[in-house]
C-alpha cells in the first residue's frame, strides 16, 4: 500500500507560478513511475506530467514548456513547477504513483489561475 500526501495548490494570478509537492510513503518499488494529473469541472481527468524512477519524462502538449516535473528519488517526493500558468490549468491536481499492476492516488489539490 502507498499513501501519497499533496500540497503546494492555491489561488495565483496568470502569469504567476505555484510549485506542488506530493510525498510517498508505504512499500513503495525502486522502479515505478509518478506524476501529476488534472481534473477540471465537468471534465475528464488528464494527464499533466509523469516522470519515471530514472528520470525519464512525458509532458501533456498543453503545459510543454510552461511545467517541469522532478523527483527525488531518496524521499520519494514528485515535484510539479507550474510556471506561465493560464486560467486554463484551474483543476482539480491529482498526484499518481504506478508500480507494478498497481496505481496509486492523493486525495488531490486546487489550483486557482484567477485575477
Amino acid at each position: 500500500q502507498v499513501q501519497l500526501v499533496e500540497s503546494g495548490g492555491g489561488l495565483v494570478q496568470p502569469g504567476g507560478s505555484l510549485r506542488l509537492s506530493c510525498a510517498a510513503s508505504g512499500t513503495i518499488f525502486s522502479i515505478n513511475i509518478m506524476g501529476w494529473y488534472r481534473q477540471a469541472p465537468g471534465k475528464e481527468r488528464d494527464l499533466v506530467a509523469v516522470i519515471t524512477s530514472g528520470g525519464s519524462t512525458v509532458y501533456a502538449d498543453s503545459v510543454k514548456g510552461r511545467f517541469t516535473i522532478s523527483r527525488d528519488n531518496a524521499r520519494n517526493t514528485v515535484f510539479l513547477q507550474m510556471d506561465s500558468l493560464k486560467p486554463e490549468d484551474t483543476a482539480v491536481y491529482y498526484c499518481n504513483e504506478h508500480q507494478g499492476a498497481f496505481a496509486y492516488w492523493g486525495q488531490g489539490t486546487q489550483v486557482t489561475v484567477s485575477s
